[in-house]
């Protein structure tokens, strides 16, 4: 059985995948939602509460993309104090950027990144506090 190897060269980063790791990541952006949580996450790192925010769908569909996410290793996390806050993995920019230059109409990304600029952690609490 033969391998197929992809190379995406920008901005001095190089990234290689084998055809099986590319193909896995597409499928996982493949769904609206989550492609629209990784244009988030380009901007900024985000805890499931701000994405849950932007997005208004569930807490639990969020987690659930995110897992998803995290499997198909486009995204990691880290703690920040009681938060776990998302980020996307460097080395996976370029794909992102390539796969962003592909859509003609940003009006709902630039939209969720509007929003971004004017979300802060409060909301988190907020939550946390409403579903107490």
């Amino acid at each position: 059985m033969t391998t197929c190897t992809i190379i995406i060269i920008k901005k001095n980063y190089e990234i290689i995948l084998n055809m099986k790791d590319f193909i896995e990541k597409l499928k996982a952006l493949s769904d609206e939602n989550r492609f629209r949580i990784v244009m988030m996450l380009k901007i900024k790192p985000l805890c499931v509460c701000e994405i849950y925010s932007v997005l208004s769908i569930s807490n639990s569909t969020v987690s659930t993309h995110l897992k998803t996410l995290r499997n198909a290793k486009i995204i990691d996390y880290k703690k920040d104090g009681r938060w776990m806050e998302y980020f996307i993995l460097p080395e996976i920019i370029p794909l992102l950027d390539m796969t962003e230059n592909l859509i003609k109409n940003k009006e709902i990304i630039n939209n969720d990144r509007e929003k971004l600029k004017y979300l802060s952690r409060d909301v988190c609490s907020a939550n946390f506090e409403k579903n107490k």
